[in-house]
């Protein structure tokens, strides 16, 4: 007989849980490399999270059939209609691939019945084949290397155990997919900072991710993201939605990636917040073959992979409005893409390294400056540096509109005008190596757009002012004559420095007064210092 799975309670706050959670997982690192530990561990809280939804469903349709007085044997006949689930979202888990089944066996299954012997590996590979071909929007999508050679068993079914006593459900199933998505994001952030330079290519800072989404205000419409990464983009747009009694249903996503493991992470990502994305059926180049051709967005978000050399350059590609880019860097090539996909009245916002402001080589400039003519830029934000712990270079972000008259995109008419911000002097160090963005630096940076373009589905917008070192309109003609550089810097001019009312003569006589004083006190200092220093050698 298999032993009981257990049932301990979860730490008791979602931080605990989280701690603990990475540091169970951080024991089955081994012999693996960073990016087959990754698919193994989320993989491994994807399975968790379908089982607890499959679950919570299981137990909705019972209390249901029950209350309409139906005895157990027709609640037998009944509770297994696949369309009860996946009508409601929740995908179909066969029997041997529930999470019940694998914590009674995190130890393995013994050989029974003419059957040889399993170990855990091989019976959670075996239910990641189930889930992928119970639902077809699975298919190709979950790790199946849980049984090789270098996955320590033991460790595995120690884990196992103890995702088994971190219980996901009890408050209904929205809040339990919020809390293992919650922890889908941790480990995805953790990976991130643990493989270092690799870790960018699938993972942007939230607070980065947030600044193009508190802009764009993508309430409705379709979304796309052309470099999904592990789907981020998507995820804080489904955060904002709720966060303002929106459902995720008003929107439509879409998006493209071109690393295989990271296409499945997002596929995972998206299935556990609750989001039908079209990422396409498989993963795929951008620039070599767009698998959404024919597909317009109203709002694009992006963070393309930085200055990139080797990319599929075509001089004839369509998409080339504005000048053909230079086979040494797609920066510009992933601008005009973005452009190339916008609906009439859509929006985009897309971080870039800040070369892409001023940059002038190889024909960089002239696109530029016809992107700029076309009255395609909105609004230029110079970011912080150290955002990104995979890269030191600074980075700025983009925002694009089709149409800046007055409207239903705001109630200023901005043709022919740029905002400017600054940002550069905002967020906070999380530690030496990496800065973040509060709530409230976010906040400033989006109120301050939707205050310049008259326009919030959130709430009523102030009125704007241009305030100096922060944030400046400026016209075509402004920027033409600064050879159509893009920098921030260049318009919003320095800080204006308060006048605290004190006379220049006062206060210089009061500032020589304390330098006087502070040396004076360094001197009595030295003097007491000195006399301690004789009593020990005397």
């Amino acid at each position: 007989m298999p032993p009981k799975a257990k049932t301990a309670t979860a730490p008791s706050t979602m931080k605990e849980l989280k701690d603990t959670l990475w540091k169970a997982a951080d024991k089955l690192r081994g012999s693996m490399d960073a990016s087959q530990y990754k698919d193994v561990i989320l993989g491994l809280v994807f399975l968790k999270y379908v089982s607890d939804a499959f679950d919570e469903r299981r137990e909705q349709i019972q209390a249901e059939l029950t209350a309409e007085g139906l005895s157990e044997e027709q609640i037998g006949q009944l509770i297994d209609d696949v369309d009860e689930y996946t009508g409601r979202g929740v995908f179909w888990v066969p029997e041997h691939a529930r999470w019940s089944h694998l914590a009674q066996n995190a130890k393995g299954l013994p050989a029974a019945d003419g059957q040889p012997a399993k170990s855990i590996g091989q019976l959670i590979d075996e239910a990641m084949d189930l889930l992928m071909g119970a639902n077809p929007s699975l298919a190709a999508t979950l790790p199946r290397l849980y049984n090789r050679d270098n996955v320590d068993q033991r460790r595995l079914g120690e884990l196992m155990d103890l995702f088994n006593s971190a219980r996901f459900t009890g408050d209904g199933a929205k809040k339990a997919r919020d809390l293992l998505g919650e922890v889908y994001e941790y480990f995805l952030e953790k990976f991130a900072r643990a493989e270092g330079k690799r870790g960018g290519e699938f993972y942007t800072p939230a607070g980065v991710v947030r600044v193009l989404v508190e802009v764009l205000e993508p309430d409705h419409g379709r979304v796309y993201d052309p470099c999904c990464g592990s789907g981020g983009m998507f995820v804080q747009t489904e955060k904002f939605l709720e966060s303002h009694n929106k459902e995720g249903s008003d929107i439509s996503v879409y998006g493209q990636e071109l690393n295989e493991r990271t296409w499945r992470m997002a596929k995972m990502n998206l299935a556990i917040h609750g989001l039908n994305a079209n990422l396409a059926s498989r993963w795929g180049d951008t620039f070599a073959r767009d698998q959404h051709p024919e597909m317009q967005a109203d709002f694009i978000m992006a963070n393309p992979p930085f200055n990139i050399k080797d990319w599929a350059r075509s001089e004839s590609d369509p998409r080339w409005k504005f000048g053909v880019p230079p086979a040494g860097n797609a920066n510009y090539a992933w601008m005009q893409h973005i452009l190339s996909k916008l609906a009439p009245g859509g929006s985009a916002g897309v971080v870039m390294a800040n070369g892409s402001m001023s940059s002038n080589s190889s024909g960089e400039g002239q696109i530029r400056a016809e992107i700029v003519e076309a009255d395609l830029v909105s609004c230029m934000v110079a970011l912080p540096t150290q955002l990104f712990r995979s890269t030191g270079i600074p980075v700025c972000t983009w925002f694009f509109a089709k149409d800046k008259t007055a409207g239903d995109g705001g109630a200023h008419d901005r043709t022919g005008q740029v905002l400017f911000i600054d940002a550069r002097n905002l967020g906070y160090m999380v530690d030496r190596a990496e800065r973040a963005l509060s709530d409230d630096d976010i906040a400033k940076i989006a109120n301050t757009y939707h205050a310049w373009r008259g326009t919030s589905v959130v709430e009523p917008v102030e009125t704007y002012d241009d305030v100096p070192g922060f944030c400046k309109s400026a016209t075509l003609a402004e920027i033409k004559a600064a050879d159509y550089a893009l920098t921030p810097g260049r318009y919003v001019g320095a800080a204006e420095i308060e006048d605290d009312g004190e006379p220049i003569e006062d206060k210089i006589e009061r500032l020589k007064k304390e330098l006087y004083e502070q040396f004076d006190e360094s001197a009595r200092l030295a003097k007491v210092v000195r006399e301690q220093l004789g009593k020990i050698n005397a």
